[in-house]
């Protein structure tokens, strides 16, 4: 009881302070109550996270105290990308706040593994790492009912559409679904890294030459389900085994955002890219109750604060540095093909929306108005 008395002052500081932010809610306080002006202060306070995109200062803190502390952050994607650069101003800004107290050790280019062995990793415990930048559709097989919808096909019709999600009051349903359902892991913001393409070893021109293809996939029912009902198989390679999958013929394409799809370097072994735009890649950053719990009141304060921050430096830079790498990979003899018409894409995945929101229809029809 007194968990929950907690969290909803906390949501109601958010709400006040910073809903027009990023759509960052706090998550459950820890077992131990806290005076209501340093829940606020958790919260990043409505003096320290109304200030706009620079956030608060590190006077906003009581960092003369506090303990040092060092949290590894995993991040599969090297940081010259959409991402890794979140990750980059995340770490940035809570050393700032934390006048060094915090150290963020990100750790990217996927050396802690794929994302499925980082969240195995943090959902076992054992404290190696704490915190992660994730896929939305990685939590799917985790028991992400909700989080499953923001990974659906042709669900957020552009970016606007996805940033109206992030930062409202809805967002904090999805962030917190993890955490409520006793996986040890809790949301703390959300970002996106570009509309994800599916890109392939042998030329195409449209859908109907994906058929039969073999294409990669993480072992995820949307995936999957879009997969076949483009006609083709799909195919489970880990992340880092995906380059010499392609060049080898174990897979004929795959689906990354552009960015992505570039920095791994996947021109060099599967050369088309077909800018279908089937889902958007929302992410999330999340990091264990065993990491947050050993936190103080302002050094949750500092995270939530530097998540902001960081998810509104994404939504800055996310569509410009999309755009300047496709003009990169275009000059560089990339095969780029156009979808001139999505409706066939959308009528061949009409199946797996359908089976993917049963008992959750009214909350998808909830995302969808708010385009």
């Amino acid at each position: 009881m007194k968990k929950k008395l907690i969290a909803s002052v906390l949501c109601a500081a958010m709400v006040a302070g910073s809903l027009t932010g990023c759509g960052l809610k706090s998550p459950d306080e820890p077992t131990t109550a806290a005076p209501a002006a340093e829940t606020t202060a958790a919260a990043g306070g409505e003096t320290a996270a109304a200030g706009g995109t620079s956030g608060g200062s590190a006077g906003a803190y009581n960092t003369d105290d506090m303990p040092e502390i060092t949290l590894v952050y995993a991040e599969v994607n090297p940081l010259d990308t959409i991402v890794g650069q979140m990750a980059t101003d995340f770490k940035t800004k809570v050393e700032e706040l934390s006048n060094g107290k915090i150290t963020i050790d990100v750790q990217a280019s996927g050396v802690l593994g794929s994302e499925n062995d980082v969240l195995d990793t943090m959902l076992g415990g054992g404290g190696t790492i704490d915190m992660s930048r994730i896929s939305a559709f990685a939590l799917t097989s985790y028991g992400g009912e909700k989080s499953m919808l923001l990974s659906l096909p042709y669900t957020f019709v552009n970016r606007d559409h996805f940033w109206n999600f992030a930062t409202s009051p809805l967002a904090e349903e999805f962030l917190l679904e993890s955490q409520e359902n006793g996986s040890g892991v809790r949301g703390l913001y959300y970002g996106e890294e570009g509309f994800r393409h599916f890109f392939t070893v042998k030329e195409i021109a449209g859908i109907d030459d994906l058929k039969g293809m073999k294409l990669r996939v993480s072992n995820d029912p949307v995936m999957n389900g879009l997969v076949e009902g483009l006609g083709a198989s799909p195919t489970v390679v880990s992340f880092n085994e995906l380059y010499s999958a392609l060049q080898t013929g174990v897979v004929d394409g795959a689906e990354q955002p552009i960015a992505n799809y570039k920095s791994n370097a996947f021109p060099e072994v599967a050369p088309t890219l077909i800018l279908d735009g089937h889902t958007l890649g929302a992410v999330q950053v999340i990091i264990t109750d065993e990491a947050w719990e050993k936190l103080t009141v302002d050094q949750q304060g500092i995270i939530m604060e530097a998540g902001k921050y960081a998810s509104e430096q994404n939504r800055a830079n996310s569509e410009k540095k999309e755009n300047e790498v496709l003009e990169q990979l275009k000059s560089e003899g990339v095969n780029v093909v156009e979808v001139a018409d999505i409706a066939p894409w959308q009528e061949a995945t009409k199946k797996v929306i359908e089976d993917n929101t049963k008992g959750n229809e009214d909350l998808y029809q909830q995302i969808l108005d708010l385009q």
